[in-house]
């Protein structure tokens, strides 16, 4: 008997055949080159037996003039149950249709929770979500993924010291960290004002308190420049010391800047690669070709799709190819200088209070080496050198 490997796919059907001597009915089947199977006699003159649906023509034409009659008792196989699935199309539509509804509902932002910052802070943040287009409703496949938000959110709000932002599902949970900027002596009781570095007096701006320098005076650190107590012997009065020291201090800073500098700029030329992934299969469906870029920089994603909170097997993965030129930029040595102070000062400046004010510079000492140019720089600044010293019991 040949062999019946694969008949799902195509189908089979069970016959009975009715007559005398049934049996010399299905020889006949098999001399014309029926496949049969399951051959069964039921009584003297019936036999059920199975045959492959694409042999039903060949069989109706073995019937004719035989004198048998042959009826069809069952259907099995693929094309059968996919005849049955047809008759109910549309309860299969609306079961697709559920489905498919479910799965999108399941890759969409539909909550957004903000935790760790004050609701002023919270306010302003998702006021900066929402540019980014992260709000409930939104398509989480077109959102940058939660490492690249964070980055965006720190750049944007200078509040923010930290902010950590987890995907659940189809909640965005952020954790943020506020700067507190606690200003000096806030807690309004009585103190003095100290020096915090040495430096000449350059100007004073005493609105309560007994100044104890004068302008051109030298102070070290910790140095009393307004004192908290007033009045004299017999009508001392301990007060919250206020005002502004300005000093004249000084700074050395040290930089190294080449003659000839290397760096990558980026053309705005891009080439995308796309995939859906299967159980880390990434199976591409966009970008079959090579880009011609000589230089790159790849940015990669890989976002999961989820059903009803359940992480599936099956995502997108993205790959974005931006090309890069390479450029070198040279420079005489007094460029180099220039741009070092400039460089230098902008490193000063970051580190001091921001009424602060860079009064002169000097070079102390210049070399080039290796094409390098090295500086020895000397700023002077005038800045507020007061700190608050709280006046305790015995003082």
């Amino acid at each position: 008997m040949k062999t019946t490997q694969g008949v799902f796919f195509s189908g089979s059907v069970t016959i009975v055949v009715h007559g005398e001597f049934p049996e010399f009915f299905f020889n006949r089947c098999v001399e014309r080159g029926l496949m049969i199977w399951n051959v069964k006699k039921i009584d003297k003159y019936a036999c059920r037996a199975t045959i492959r649906l694409e042999d039903i023509d060949l069989l109706k034409s073995i019937r004719t003039g035989s004198g048998y009659k042959v009826r069809i008792k069952g259907r099995h196989g693929l094309p059968f149950v996919v005849r049955r699935l047809w008759r109910k199309k549309p309860l299969l539509i609306g079961l697709f249709l559920s489905l498919l509804m479910v799965f999108v509902l399941s890759n969409m932002v539909w909550k957004v929770e903000i935790e760790g910052v004050t609701p002023e802070l919270e306010h302003k943040v998702t006021e900066q979500l929402r540019e980014y287009g992260v709000q409930p409703g939104a398509w989480k496949f077109s959102l940058d993924n939660p490492s690249e938000l964070q980055q965006r959110l720190l750049g944007d709000i200078r509040e923010l010291l930290w902010i950590g932002i987890t995907e659940k599902g189809t909640t965005y949970h952020l954790q943020g960290v506020e700067k507190i900027i606690v200003e000096e002596g806030e807690s309004g009781g009585p103190q003095h004002l100290i020096a915090r570095k040495k430096g000449v007096i350059a100007d004073m701006y005493v609105t309560r308190g007994q100044a104890e320098v004068s302008v051109n005076d030298y102070v070290e650190p910790g140095d009393m420049l307004v004192s908290g107590i007033i009045g004299g012997e017999h009508n001392e009065e301990v007060v919250r010391a206020e005002g502004e020291v300005i000093a004249e201090t000084w700074y050395e800073s040290d930089v190294t800047v080449p003659l000839e500098a290397k760096f990558n700029v980026v053309t705005g030329e891009t080439y995308n690669k796309r995939a859906i992934t299967f159980w880390g299969v990434a199976v591409p469906y966009w970008g079959f070709g090579k880009h011609e870029y000589k230089e790159t920089h790849e940015v990669e994603t890989d976002r999961a799709f989820y059903f009803l909170g359940w992480k599936l097997p099956v995502g997108i993965y993205h790959k974005e190819i931006w090309e890069e030129e390479h450029y070198t930029r040279s420079q005489t040595k007094e460029e180099a200088i220039q741009s070092g102070i400039k460089q230098a000062k902008k490193e000063l400046r970051e580190s001091l209070p921001l009424d602060s004010i860079i009064v002169a510079e000097k070079i102390l000492q210049q070399s080039e080496d290796n094409g390098k140019v090295k500086l020895n720089l000397y700023f002077k600044v005038h800045e507020d050198i007061a700190k608050s010293q709280p006046i305790t019991q015995g003082d």
